[in-house]
């Protein structure tokens, strides 16, 4: 995989000074604007956890900024300090349309897991965890992400609040969660709300992808299709579909109330079958969709039109539209199944690279977790919790925008600088802190988009 890792010299400093001044107007006060800065440095700066207490070890203070304890300091700016993530996060979105904006983008939705010790921490629960591939104590954030030609990043999350904690008042109060956050909402219809956030900020983009999670319900995929966009989203192999337009009979009148209406499938119409089942009858071909570093990317697919067949026998889908049907089989012979909405005519080819479009998200997600810690957090309140989150996004859209700088440039030799340099807020080091040799440690990678976009829908 190609990468590009800027190092953490005197030049890429001053440029995240700059980039974190963008942010100063969202917050209350100058201060903890300044504590921002060093907070994006201590996430950006090599180390193994990025909580609090470590990050606080690794950062060099800006003159004019000084405290006896930074960890406290830090502390109090991410977990108590009332500055409002929304804010900070829309013009972060608004700086990375900038450069990455794109009629063609596309919106990945997809479960954030964070696997926890203990009760406390908000929104904990025994649920599935993503992390671990099983259930298991955590907390889940729905999260939306943009992928266009030109890059990918995070867009925003919002935590998931289980039934058993929006039943405890007291619970909710401990945790510092907002009135308006105490509404019962699933994980579907809080990435819905999350995809209109963004949306509503003017970013483009035609086709949304996400995994079975989100998929396999009918009403997440219809407000998908109401808000004008296109899915491709995953289901799981027990859903059942009609290989042929199934046809629909009302039962004779029977002289006696009203006229029946609800419809049942015809005698002689066979019922529907499950995906599983269909995969076997259907013809699979070898699909290419990209070039990767050891060569092309292939697996075996067939794309085919079914009519939806829940609920059949009491005629629940009766009036339902055919979908598009794409089956998968990986490497190891596992079958994963997806639905879509895209127009009649859309050739195979492009439907698996509109599916493959979730791998640099994956990619992008390991990154935001190995690399600049968001699922380092180790406090438990709902403020924390998103201030934390929100600050690891403007870390990635960082390192998102020198990566695209470095591909602008011209190709040439860069001889490295001296270690000792100025801090992440782009002022000489302050006398009380002692230099620190992580002025040229590298930064984190970021994993490299595919470039083979797939707007056009027919080959």
């Amino acid at each position: 995989m190609k990468t590009y890792t800027p190092e953490l010299d005197p030049v890429v400093l001053d440029r995240l000074r700059d980039y974190a001044a963008l942010f100063a107007e969202d917050f209350p006060q100058a201060k903890p604007a300044r504590w921002a800065g060093v907070y994006l440095q201590g996430l950006l700066l090599d180390g193994e956890r990025k909580s609090v207490e470590p990050l606080s070890r690794r950062v060099t203070l800006p003159t004019g900024l000084t405290s006896k304890d930074p960890e406290q300091a830090l502390q109090q700016f991410v977990n108590q300090s009332p500055w409002d993530e929304h804010a900070v996060l829309r013009r972060y979105r608004a700086r990375m349309a900038q450069t990455f904006a794109s009629p063609e983008g596309i919106f990945v939705i997809d479960d954030t897991s964070f696997p926890k010790q203990g009760k406390h921490a908000v929104g904990v629960q025994r649920q599935y965890c993503g992390a671990l591939g099983k259930k298991a104590n955590c907390q889940v954030a729905p999260s939306v992400h943009y992928v266009a030609p030109k890059g990918h990043y995070p867009l925003d999350l919002r935590l998931y609040l289980p039934d058993a904690w929006l039943a405890d008042p007291k619970r909710l109060d401990q945790a510092g969660v907002p009135a308006a956050e105490r509404r019962p909402l699933t994980k579907p219809q809080i990435a819905l709300e999350l995809l209109d956030r963004v949306r509503a900020e003017g970013l483009p983009g035609w086709a949304v992808v996400t995994d079975a999670g989100y998929g396999v319900s009918p009403t997440f995929r219809d407000g998908v299709a109401a808000r004008g966009l296109f899915y491709m989203a995953g289901v799981t192999g027990d859903h059942v579909v009609f290989p042929e337009q199934p046809r629909w009979a009302v039962a004779p009148p029977n002289f006696r109330g009203r006229p029946p209406t609800r419809r049942y499938l015809a005698a002689d119409n066979p019922p529907p079958v499950s995906l599983q089942e269909l995969a076997q009858r259907v013809r699979l071909r070898k699909v290419t969709w990209r070039e990767g570093t050891k060569g092309k990317l292939s697996a075996r697919f067939a794309w085919r039109r079914v009519w939806p067949g829940q609920d059949w026998q009491h005629g629940t889908c009766a009036d339902a539209q055919p979908l598009w049907l794409l089956i998968e089989e990986q490497a190891d012979g596992q079958l994963k199944f997806a639905f879509s909405n895209l127009p009649p005519g859309t050739s195979c080819k492009k439907a698996v690279r509109l599916w493959k479009s979730r791998w640099p998200v994956e990619q992008g997600y390991q990154q935001l977790k190995e690399e600049l810690g968001l699922d380092h957090f180790e406090g438990r309140s709902w403020r924390g919790f998103h201030h934390h989150a929100g600050l690891t996004f403007l870390a990635y859209g960082f390192l998102a925008l020198e990566r695209q700088r470095a591909a602008a440039a011209p190709k040439k030799r860069v001889k490295k600088k001296s270690a000792h340099g100025p801090d992440a807020a782009g002022h000489p080091a302050s006398a009380a802190a002692p230099a620190r040799a992580t002025d040229a440690r590298e930064l984190p990678a970021l994993p490299e988009t595919p470039m083979d976009t797939h707007t056009n829908l027919t080959e």
